[in-house]
């Protein structure tokens, strides 16, 4: 009776504990190659799957993506995504979402003349409640791109998004990136990419402990390193030991309103 009644007590896991042990298994990764994908640990992986902590929402989206459908609905749902939300931000997946069992993310562009439609498909990007400012200006403090909450998601072609698991968006706060990049406009960063060596001539998303984020260019001179603004009001940033920045992502493209 007392092991029958003990049985009884054991709490059923939650469905989304079951969801990521069994995305885990379907990849066929352990769950410290498992987590480094998502960004976690292999304690964390463990304690989603037995549901002793659940993923956060930035987690959630990187477990859609790294899903895709139809399983990516579930995962990007936990993370408060609806599928009215992506469908106002790309209204033409609004009739093929209509169709039933219609559950593939894609966005059809029309061909000219009798050229066949293509697909592109899409993945769901996190804006997260951060903001990187400009040279002179002060960020947001946290030198982590993947803890950071979610303000809204972004859909994009999975073109403009390599390594989807590690991109996000941010806002940017200044204008010492103009006219390339004026302030409020929206940077999609991959924090995969960070090797300084990679990074010559690219925009990039540099950190701070005093300063926080900043968005800038990178740029090598012989032996010496610069953070460098287009807006030649604003003074560059030689890296030595006294301006010790790091480099956290490099920008894959940005988006701003029409005035």
């Amino acid at each position: 009776m007392r092991k029958s009644q003990a049985k009884s007590n054991i709490s059923p896991k939650p469905k989304w504990a079951t969801s990521v042990s069994e995305l885990r298994q379907r990849l066929k990764l352990s769950q410290t190659k498992f987590g480094q994908r998502l960004h976690s640990s292999a304690m964390g992986v463990s304690r989603w799957e037995r549901g002793y902590l659940e993923p956060s929402a930035g987690s959630y989206i990187e477990l859609g993506n790294l899903a895709g459908a139809p399983l990516c609905w579930y995962f990007w749902g936990r993370a408060g995504l609806r599928p009215e939300d992506l469908i106002r931000v790309v209204p033409q997946l609004g009739k093929q979402y209509s169709r039933p069992k219609v559950i593939n993310l894609r966005i059809a562009h029309a061909g000219s003349g009798g050229k066949k439609l293509r697909t592109t498909p899409l993945v769901a990007i996190p804006l997260l409640k951060a903001a990187v400012a400009s040279h002179g200006g002060k960020g947001d403090s946290s030198p982590s791109l993947h803890n950071a909450p979610v303000e809204t998601i972004i859909a994009a072609p999975i073109e403009w998004c390599p390594n989807p698991a590690t991109t996000t968006c941010l806002r940017v706060r200044g204008n010492s990136m103009s006219p390339l990049i004026n302030d409020g406009y929206i940077l999609a960063v991959d924090s995969s990419q960070t090797e300084p060596s990679q990074l010559n001539d690219k925009i990039v998303i540099a950190w701070h402990k005093d300063l926080g984020l900043m968005v800038t260019r990178l740029q090598h001179y012989d032996h010496t390193e610069v953070l460098q603004p287009e807006n030649k009001a604003y003074e560059s940033i030689v890296l030595n030991a006294q301006h010790k920045w790091k480099i956290l992502a490099k920008v894959l493209w940005w988006m701003g309103r029409a005035p």
